[in-house]
């Protein structure tokens, strides 16, 4: 059984920065995907960020490319993301995932554990 537990989220202004953290137990974190998704109120949960099970492949929806950074430390069994320039449509919760790949996942349907979600709230 795999656990994943969220940190970091909270309330800040647009244009503020926050960094999501998601620790990782019960599996070998370092063999596999890891992603990030997030659930607006009254909306699908929608794809944020992926990084591969070494850390060297990562993807982004184009809505937060140039703003959101995903990465690993696989000796700490966590990832994060880092999110700049934060704008008020970027409100919702946060989820981390794992998927029993080495590559990185995209798709919904394609991670097999979730975490519990953390609030982020960007204010304008």
């Amino acid at each position: 059984q795999v656990q994943l537990v969220e940190s970091g989220g909270g309330l800040v202004q647009a244009g503020g920065s926050l960094r999501l953290s998601c620790a990782a137990s019960g599996r070998t974190f370092r063999n596999y995907a890891m992603g990030w998704f997030r659930q607006a109120p009254g909306k699908e949960r929608e794809f944020v960020a992926a990084i591969s099970s070494s850390g060297v492949s990562t993807s982004y929806a184009d809505h937060v490319k140039d703003r959101f950074t995903i990465s690993r430390d696989n000796a700490k069994n966590t990832v994060y993301l880092q999110m700049n320039i934060l704008k008020p449509e970027d409100t919702a919760v946060y989820y981390c995932a794992l998927a029993l790949s080495l590559s990185l996942r995209v798709g919904i349907g394609q991670y097999d554990y979730w975490g519990q979600g953390t609030q982020v709230t960007v204010s304008s």
